[in-house]
């Protein structure tokens, strides 16, 4: 199997543009917001946003305890080997950096790191296209850690929501 190799190296502004598009579900995650049990089946959607640089439209949903959906809407601007985050409504004064840490060659799965902000810790996501035909998303990322931009030690940190 390959993969696909670490930002700088492979995932330029075009590569990005074509393949981030569509709705994501977190399959695994260090991520204390994915955690701590108030929130549940979170999935990421990204559109592309027309423009001169890459500019995505990031829509977040999740469900509560109580099975109430919730929605968080932002836009993300690729600055280098990072996007800037920025929300929108009441949230357009919080910004996140986050970056594709790698992606099998498909790009059906991709890991992704986000930056410690000023509400939230550092973290990491394994995100799975949905409905891609993936089965074991769990073993295909442990056997190829390094691809997907984990260490051993961030592999083992990460809970399995699936």
């Amino acid at each position: 199997m390959t993969y696909v190799g670490q930002v700088n190296e492979v995932f330029d502004a075009s590569m990005l543009a074509a393949q981030l598009p569509g709705t994501w579900t977190v399959a695994a995650s260090n991520f204390p917001r994915w955690l701590d049990g108030k929130r549940h089946n979170p999935e990421f959607s990204y559109d592309t946003v027309e423009g001169k640089e890459l500019m995505l439209r990031d829509t977040v949903r999740y469900a509560t305890t109580d099975g109430t959906p919730k929605t968080i809407v932002g836009t993300d601007r690729l600055r280098g080997d990072e996007f800037v985050w920025r929300g929108h409504g009441v949230l357009k004064i919080l910004a996140s950096r986050w970056q594709v840490a790698g992606a099998n060659e498909a790009f059906t799965i991709a890991v992704i790191r986000f930056s410690r902000s000023r509400l939230s810790p550092a973290g990491i996501d394994v995100l799975v296209r949905k409905d891609a035909p993936v089965t074991s998303v769990r073993s295909e990322v442990a056997h190829a850690t390094e691809q997907f931009g984990l260490t051993a030690e961030e592999f083992a940190s990460l809970t399995w929501l699936f």
